[in-house]
């Protein structure tokens, strides 16, 4: 099956839902005292929203865990932060100001890496085989640096 930037755009999604760069939004602090599901912030609270849980909520993911790409597909998840299930740029007024930006500048760059290059695990190494563990820090990362061997390929004429 050929590869289509549909298809593109729904891997970045997926993978940006997994594993977001940053683990943790920026701190906000409560300008008045609000009830937020059920809890009580007095103002001039400092709170965190944690996107990496959010990502991986199951009251809003089938199979939270697992890469499911084809969730994106349909289009139906909104990434611009107003349902809150997915936001890996923020949301409201202090949302990314670049996103739609960054997005398509990601999904290019993406499209013309897979056109123009092969690639493959080394040693033979199966993708079910691949430590997948991250490192929590300011921003989320592998553990362990992932190698891929790169073949350039002459696409088809």
């Amino acid at each position: 099956m050929p590869l289509t930037m549909g298809m593109i755009k729904a891997v970045i999604l997926e993978t940006m839902r997994l594993h977001s760069a940053a683990p943790l939004l920026l701190p906000r602090e409560a300008s008045d005292t609000c009830k937020i599901l059920g809890y009580d912030v007095p103002e001039g609270t400092t709170m965190l929203v944690n996107t990496w849980e959010i990502g991986r909520d199951p009251r809003h993911w089938e199979y939270p865990k697992d890469f499911k790409a084809e969730r994106f597909e349909s289009g139906m998840v909104d990434f611009k932060g107003t349902d809150f299930e997915y936001i890996p740029f923020g949301a409201g007024r202090r949302m990314f100001p670049r996103m739609m930006f960054a997005q398509a500048r990601i999904e290019i760059v993406l499209a013309a890496l897979l056109y123009h290059f092969d690639w493959e695990l080394p040693g033979g190494v199966r993708p079910d085989e691949l430590d997948m563990t991250e490192e929590m820090g300011l921003t989320v990362r592998r553990k362990n640096n992932l190698y891929l061997h790169v073949v350039v390929r002459v696409p088809p004429v």
